[in-house]
């Protein structure tokens, strides 16, 4: 057996590949269920999660350990395929992998290539712009107005409200409200991500293209899934009684998650 490129103990490889794709399997649960606020959920309570997400120390831990594994996964996972090509350069003379495998099983590295790629493009849609866009937008809402209020108002992170266009408040740097007259800093203001969102895909020119280049992207997740989920657990050593209840749970899994993915920009592309 080909060792990993990552790790020298081809064994050790095996359960740190397995663990690292249990742990992407709870990131993607709870990465959807975030999500699905942009289709149940308003867009305070979106950016509110949007800010949880990208200020709280615990969540910005887990975050640094999803980064680490999604490398890990992936690049050991390819260097692990081209070794296994270099070990067995010629393939048997009665070789029929369809009757010994699924088309998922023998198209991991692939699949797993896409979905990387699809990562690379999603984290520059919208992580980047989360973190590094000196112009990201900022909600504002209408509330009732009372004589001499204006209209639009910033939301801040403790559920007030500053109004956009006294001029007693300026904006600095596009995330931070500060007093004009003593030139300190007020409050936080939400970073519209749900703004940002729904216009990447309702765009007039590319909105369809990114609805369906999520949508298939999902698919390949989906595949990808089929075969992983229930090949960690027996990478672990759990074959046993337990293994038909793993095998339709991690069917169901690999079907849900990436389905109500992909019903996330279909919803926001095709609702007005």
């Amino acid at each position: 057996m080909a060792k990993s490129a990552l790790l020298k103990s081809s064994l050790a490889k095996k359960y740190w590949m397995a663990l690292t794709g249990l742990f992407l399997c709870l990131f993607l649960v709870g990465h959807l269920a975030g999500n699905l606020q942009l289709i149940f959920g308003d867009a305070l309570q979106f950016n509110k999660y949007a800010l949880f997400m990208t200020t709280n120390p615990a969540v910005k831990l887990l975050s640094y350990l999803t980064y680490i594994s999604i490398i890990f996964h992936a690049v050991d996972g390819i260097m692990l395929t081209i070794e296994n090509k270099k070990a067995r350069p010629i393939g048997y003379a009665m070789n029929s992998p369809q009757n010994s495998s699924s088309l998922a099983s023998r198209n991991m590295a692939v699949l797993g290539t896409v979905i990387l790629i699809f990562i690379a493009t999603h984290m520059t849609n919208f992580w980047a712009k989360m973190h590094f866009d000196k112009n990201m937008p900022l909600q504002k809402i209408t509330i009732e107005m009372q004589p001499g209020m204006k209209n639009d108002f910033y939301v801040t992170t403790d559920g007030g409200y500053v109004p956009a266009n006294d001029p007693s408040y300026v904006i600095k740097n596009k995330t931070e409200i500060y007093d004009a007259n003593v030139n300190v800093k007020i409050k936080d203001a939400y970073k519209d991500l749900h703004k940002i969102t729904f216009a990447f895909f309702k765009d007039e020119k590319l909105g369809l293209a990114f609805t369906i280049f999520y949508v298939l992207s999902m698919a390949v997740l989906a595949f990808h899934l089929l075969h992983g989920f229930q090949s960690a657990f027996q990478s672990l050593g759990v074959n046993n009684k337990f293994t038909p209840a793993i095998k339709l749970f991690g069917t169901a899994f690999a079907i849900i998650v990436p389905l109500l993915f992909a019903i996330i920009p279909l919803f926001i592309h095709f609702t007005k």
